[in-house]
């Protein structure tokens, strides 16, 4: 039986999808580690194994609508990617507080590792169509927001907003939907 409900069924088509640190560790907090995930996905862009249509990069998730010819693999490698880099640049830190969480924090089943960064799954959601499509990347623009981090979308560096009111973005979006 599958650990999640949630499940990727049409690759080609925009999903909606949650990355977290486990236990909701603030990691992103810091604009090094905020870049390794940037550079992560805009290697898989540059690649054109992932198309982007919205994100945020919060301190300890992240939101992406987004598609793939294998969304799930992509995104599966994106986390495995970014974790080792992100474990390897706190151990160059040696920044034991977060290595320790990240040790304590690990699923047990996990023997393969000695850290785990990322929670397990993404929870896709597909986009159903223009209306979905809207409603995902207002939630995700409007969340900084909602956090109170700032009073104006377009304000949050770590989002796609800017790209949407016509202002360069630190990652390239796909703004054109369906």
């Amino acid at each position: 039986m599958s650990r999640t409900r949630y499940k990727i069924f049409e690759n080609d088509q925009p999903h909606f999808l949650t990355c977290t640190i486990v236990n909701w560790l603030p990691i992103f907090g810091s604009p090094e580690v905020t870049h390794i995930v940037l550079d992560s996905l805009r290697f898989l862009q540059e690649n054109k194994r992932l198309t982007i249509f919205a994100y945020v990069i919060m301190e300890h998730h992240l939101h992406l609508v987004a598609s793939s010819e294998n969304l799930s693999k992509e995104i599966g490698d994106f986390k495995s990617y970014s974790a080792r880099e992100i474990i390897n640049y706190f151990k160059i830190q040696n920044n034991q507080f977060i290595l320790k969480q990240l040790k304590f924090h690990k699923l047990s089943h996990k023997k393969d590792r000695t850290y785990q960064l990322w929670q397990e799954g993404n929870h896709p959601q597909q986009i159903q169509g223009d209306e979905m499509m809207t409603q995902k990347v207002e939630y995700i623009h409007n969340n900084p927001v909602k956090h109170g981090y700032v009073d104006e979308y377009i304000h949050w560096r770590y989002s796609s907003a800017r790209n949407y009111a016509g202002l360069e973005g630190l990652l390239e979006v796909e703004t054109e939907w369906f």
